[in-house]
């Protein structure tokens, strides 16, 4: 992975994307490497070909490889603007495969931008967002994937979510994504070999075998594809639309969930008329919570648009948390569930818990809360933890980061791979090789092998300076 050919882009302006050009790349960067504000310390980060010069122009003093320095940050005309630390990595064993120096100040930032200023004057440029890791990237130090799980690490909101990211980084995700790409490449080869002899039955070309390294390809692609599908909701969270009959508690809920008073709750049905958005975490699970108009027959012309808007976010809905009253769960069932074809994951809450005479049976594909008490709270969390997760207790174990786009692809590359199946039964090896190759440069989308500028610049440009 790493002893690949770096993938360079074409020749592009500074001022219409955010990705190198070549000459770009002998640049030398410099940007502030630590969060916006004041803090003990803050780094200043160089990278390039000029960057120990600059250093040691600012330090006044030699800079030894991976050598601690207590130096003084001097400005243009001598004087002092503090005294930090100052490392430097020879290249190619750094970050960004090149030479690297971290001045190590304290944290103003004023001073930190009088060090970046310094360091632009001397020859460096100010990076732009994600151009250390692009050029990590570009260098081969990092795939793509291991590139964006640097961001998904720093923009980590939990212990969880950190380790997942950190999987990611350190190549987890990129070792299983090479190794169905080597499977489809060797069977690419079979098959391209097998139409040189076209005129052969395919049995005669070890078409059993072929046959069997493709279903074997298959079961790899989809494990590999739930995996991924917890790793994109691990980091981009679940979109949860809260639907149900009115009246049924669906605000109280989001409320309980938020744990703050953000919908108004009323005894009155059709209380709530709009769609109310909120993003809370559950056991280390980030969900984007919609509440929703009741969905009923009739109501009034307002009303009437709340309930149209509701069925539009359940279109758009990872999982439809239903809610209904659990005296009577059964009221308004028809009109909710007319509304939920087609979201992948229903779960059905039976709220109002405390209110039940006597104690009733639960089903197993319910879950019975108090909204107001906070009865069932633990194990509606716990519930959709797991759906988040993809219904394994321990989803989050072994988990790594995953964006939108490496679904995308796995999928692509999953439909592709049941053409190349199906054209194979027909003896179609032109046709067959076609969707084996689409399915491999699906693959090589995820780590970098096979990409376009323009995706590389929507990806570095939502990075942080610095990195």
């Amino acid at each position: 992975m790493h002893g690949r050919t770096p993938l360079r882009p074409a020749r592009q302006k500074c001022d219409d994307s955010p990705m190198n050009t070549a000459a770009d790349i002998r640049d030398t960067i410099a940007a502030v490497a630590t969060a916006p504000g004041a803090g003990g310390v803050g780094i200043v980060r160089l990278s390039g070909p000029r960057a120990r010069a600059i250093a040691e122009a600012i330090s006044g003093r030699a800079l030894r490889v991976r050598h601690a320095h207590h130096v003084r940050f001097r400005d243009a005309d001598g004087a002092t603007l503090d005294d930090g630390i100052a490392l430097y990595f020879a290249a190619p064993a750094s970050y960004t495969g090149e030479d690297v120096v971290e001045l190590q100040a304290h944290g103003s930032p004023a001073v930190l931008e009088a060090l970046v200023a310094r360091c632009c004057a001397l020859g460096a440029r100010r990076a732009r967002p994600g151009e250390f890791s692009e050029r990590a990237f570009l260098e081969g130090r990092l795939d793509l994937a291991q590139a964006e799980a640097v961001a998904d690490l720093i923009a980590a909101a939990d212990l969880t979510a950190a380790r997942a990211a950190r999987r990611a980084l350190d190549g987890e995700f990129s070792r299983r994504v090479e190794a169905l790409a080597d499977g489809l490449l060797r069977t690419r080869v079979h098959v391209e070999a097998a139409i040189d002899f076209a005129d052969e039955p395919i049995d005669t070309l070890g078409g059993a075998a072929l046959r069997a390294q493709l279903a074997a390809l298959a079961l790899d692609l989809d494990a590999l594809l739930r995996t991924t599908e917890r790793g994109r909701r691990l980091r981009d969270g679940l979109h949860a639309v809260i639907v149900g009959p009115p009246n049924a508690g669906k605000s109280s809920l989001l409320n309980a969930l938020a744990g703050a008073e953000r919908a108004i709750v009323t005894d009155i049905a059709g209380t709530t008329r709009d769609l109310l958005h909120e993003v809370v975490r559950v056991d280390g699970v980030e969900l984007g919570l919609v509440d929703t108009a009741g969905l009923r027959e009739g109501g009034d012309a307002v009303e009437q648009e709340g309930m149209r808007r509701a069925r539009a976010e359940l279109g758009r809905a990872d999982l439809a948390i239903v809610v209904v009253d659990a005296r009577d769960p059964d009221a308004g069932r028809a009109v909710v569930e007319d509304a939920l074809a087609g979201v992948p994951e229903v779960l059905w809450v039976h709220n109002k818990a405390d209110l039940l005479d006597e104690p009733h049976a639960q089903a197993n594909a319910t879950v019975r809360v108090s909204a107001r008490t906070g009865t069932g709270l633990d194990d509606l969390h716990a519930r959709l933890r797991a759906l988040a997760l993809g219904h394994a207790a321990d989803g989050a174990e072994g988990t790594f980061t995953a964006r939108a786009r490496h679904v995308e692809a796995l999928q692509r590359a999953r439909h592709e791979l049941a053409e190349a199946r199906l054209q194979l039964e027909h003896e179609m090896l032109d046709l067959a090789a076609e969707a084996l190759r689409l399915a491999h440069e699906a693959l090589g989308e995820i780590t970098g092998r096979v990409r376009a500028d323009d995706l590389l610049g929507h990806i570095f440009s939502s990075f942080c300076i610095g990195k």
